[in-house]
């Protein structure tokens, strides 16, 4: 049996598979954790493996945060892991310890029509490069590189490059995440959970839209992103409808230019956890008519395909597969 995780800011899904040491096989056990509510991953592996006698042969864990030498320091979470002491905790030789989009990468191949939302059909038959942004507590991304028959994954920081205004609003934006963070603005800071809110915030401070009070309120005692990705997906807020159209557009607009980055022929994917949330606003158009606005080489991304994954498991699938040698 192999054990794989996928670990975000948010949330850690880890889970024991049956293999028969060529192909990943059914899942044994899954199970869930809130990623803030512990230390460490040791912490949670500890507990998913306390009292059962596991005769583990291989592991390998996605985590959200750059993988250098065996070791990540997660950017929204206070943790440092390593694979050395992973390795120790499951008492096997060796772990996998890669970046999360690298995980989700490896599980692409295996996605079914059923596990997938087609923004943009494209130009299909030409195979190519493939691109791979995802949003969510972060923003991350990966190159999928096509060469010889194979794909050859390259796992990437992008998501804390510079964010790039497109519009007067967004350079208004820009302005206003700078002062609130101190200089730098990173995709990251527009582009993930807490950067929708970002957004909504400027909205509301900059005066281009109201704050309705129970929107407020119910902004106080939940979730704030869900709260207001709720209350734009039922029309119900003029302002939070405001923020996920911008939150929508700046994330096509990024999406395009990493498959220009790219020549991403293969296509475009769409990971994360709040795409398959927000999927009928992705439908509406604002994603793809920003994803293809890139002047003299607009139609060339305009025949890229785009593909959202709707199986939160992706990255799940794709570290037990890299556990056994087999991604890409």
């Amino acid at each position: 049996m192999i054990i794989a995780g996928d670990i975000g800011g948010t949330k850690t899904n880890v889970a024991l598979f049956h293999t028969n040491g060529s192909e990943v096989g059914p899942v044994v056990r899954q199970q869930t954790f809130r990623s803030g509510a512990y230390d460490s991953l040791e912490a949670i592996l500890k507990e998913f493996i306390n009292g059962t006698e596991l005769k583990i042969s291989g592991a390998c864990f996605g985590i959200a945060a750059p993988v250098i030498a065996g070791s990540a320091k997660t950017p929204n979470l206070n943790w440092t892991v390593s694979a050395e002491s992973l390795a120790e905790v499951l008492k096997i030789p060796s772990v996998g310890l890669i970046n999360d989009l690298e995980a989700t990468a490896h599980g692409i191949g295996t996605l079914s029509d059923s596990q997938l939302l087609t923004l943009n059909p494209g130009d299909s038959t030409r195979g190519g490069h493939r691109a791979l942004i995802a949003a969510g507590t972060g923003l991350g991304m990966a190159s999928i590189f096509y060469r010889d028959g194979q794909y050859i994954l390259m796992p990437s920081e992008g998501g804390h490059c510079d964010f790039a205004p497109h519009t007067p609003t967004e350079a208004d934006l820009w302005r206003y995440l700078g002062e609130k963070f101190g200089g730098h603005v990173s995709c990251e800071r527009v582009l993930s959970g807490p950067g929708l809110f970002n957004v909504y915030c400027f909205l509301r401070d900059t005066g281009r839209a109201e704050e309705p009070a129970w929107l407020a309120e119910e902004i106080k005692s939940g979730d704030k992103t869900a709260v207001v990705s709720s209350a734009a997906l039922s029309s119900r807020c003029e302002l939070a409808m405001k923020a996920l159209d911008m939150f929508v557009a700046s994330y096509g607009a990024m999406a395009g230019n990493l498959a220009l980055l790219l020549m991403a022929t293969g296509g475009l994917y769409v990971g994360g956890g709040i795409a398959p949330k927000i999927r009928e606003k992705l439908k509406d158009g604002t994603f793809m008519k920003a994803f293809t606005d890139k002047g003299r080489l607009s139609s060339l991304v305009a025949s890229i395909p785009v593909r959202v994954i709707l199986d939160d498991k992706t990255a799940l699938f794709g570290a037990a597969r890299w556990a056994l040698g087999i991604g890409g």
